[in-house]
């Protein structure tokens, strides 16, 4: 069954004053997760359109081969218009000597497309062919190079350089799985997830920069974790306060792209803003604060209870138990537990005598759905494993 026609039999349900399940409860709610699982009071999910081919509906295009998405979003470390060029296929070209081109909205943590070209003329080897860097929050710099013609497996290296400083790689720590690197001339695509770092009150390094990065689609850069702002010859460390762009650290800054004196090509660049994982604090093992899985628990539980009995006054019993557990799942008072109770003594009064190929058509829920959730009831301390609802579904034939 697709979504439309569950959303349709769901409402059709529901004018006919009950409610039809596509599934049955999942697990309730925890110390850990502020929801239930599969549980339909959790926040939807925002929806965006993209084909692949074109930036997200929800993405900030920064350059879109226009000269005007330069002036509009692009500046110089002074915040003055940039001497970086657009060419007539509308390529964005570094000029030697013009400086680091930086967005002049800032970001954090962040997921970048951006398409860049080695010059077609070839001149030059190792660090000093198509060389050019993306900058996250001006000190994190994935490095751009020529590095088509760099193959340790050829003696002699058509092009030798140190890995760690070759296309793809984190510039001075790690270098990039594998050299996917194409001809110079032609485009290549980075995909990056970049998460920013967190510091704590005194400054010290609480949770570091990590990246994660598709080199023409190829995996390159596995969830890295940053030892600390990038650097030429020098180890990295979280005690420097400015990257190599010359920014000092703010919590956001802006994307930046090096002038290193080659015409490196970029097209098609654009940003969405994500958030760090360590920041969905209301659900997950990993990541929950039980504090604030606490309080969400607490208002789901608040809402649930001024729409019950608008909601479920007319439900078939099934349903009713269902829903009147759900609520005191969430936040378990005196009057939601009794309204659990009540609701136990209605069903199990319309249930006396039932055959279980009979239970769903007049109570609203097949027995197995129902056991399954009072199971979850049972491991959580909800109910005793003598409560008459579970004795009645076990014996059900």
């Amino acid at each position: 069954m697709d979504i439309t026609s569950k959303t349709t039999l769901a409402a059709a349900a529901l004018i006919a004053g009950s409610f039809a399940f596509a599934d049955p409860f999942g697990a309730p709610p925890d110390a850990k997760h502020a929801w239930g699982v599969h549980d339909d009071n959790r926040p939807g999910v925002k929806k965006i359109s993209a084909d692949g081919t074109t930036p997200p509906s929800d993405a900030v295009v920064l350059f879109d081969g226009s000269a005007e998405s330069v002036s509009a979003n692009w500046c110089d470390r002074a915040g003055n218009p940039t001497k970086w060029v657009v060419d007539d296929k509308g390529d964005l070209i570094s000029v030697r000597g013009a400086g680091y081109i930086f967005t002049k909205r800032k970001f954090s943590s962040c997921q970048l497309h951006v398409e860049w070209a080695a010059p077609d003329k070839v001149e030059g080897f190792g660090q000093g062919r198509g060389n050019s860097g993306v900058f996250f929050m001006g000190g994190y710099e994935v490095q751009v190079l020529d590095s088509y013609e760099t193959d340790p497996s050829k003696d002699p290296n058509p092009n030798p350089n140190y890995p760690d400083g070759q296309a793809g790689a984190v510039y001075g720590q790690n270098p990039p799985a594998v050299n996917p690197c194409r001809a110079p001339g032609t485009f290549n695509s980075y995909d990056i997830v970049f998460h920013a770092p967190v510091f704590n009150d005194d400054g010290s390094i609480r949770l570091p920069a990590d990246i994660t990065l598709f080199f023409n689609g190829v995996l390159v850069q596995d969830h890295w974790k940053f030892d600390g702002p990038t650097g030429w010859r020098r180890r990295a460390s979280y005690t420097r306060n400015r990257g190599d762009s010359g920014l000092k650290r703010e919590d956001k800054m802006p994307i930046a792209f090096q002038d290193h004196g080659n015409p490196v090509h970029f097209r098609n660049v654009w940003v969405r803003e994500i958030p760090r994982p360590e920041e969905n604090v209301t659900h997950g093992d990993y990541y929950a604060n039980e504090d604030k899985v606490l309080e969400v628990r607490a208002a789901t539980a608040d809402k649930l209870d001024a729409e019950f009995d608008a909601k479920w006054a007319d439900a078939k019993p099934g349903i009713k138990l269902l829903e009147a557990w759900r609520v005191a799942t969430y936040i378990a008072t005196p009057s939601r537990l009794a309204r659990a109770a009540e609701a136990e003594k209605s069903f199990l009064a319309a249930a006396e005598g039932l055959k279980k190929s009979d239970m769903e058509a007049k109570l609203g829920l097949k027995s197995d759905a129902l056991q399954g959730y009072y199971g979850d009831l049972l491991r959580l301390g909800f109910v005793a494993d003598d409560n008459p609802v579970l004795k009645l579904l076990g014996e059900a034939k």
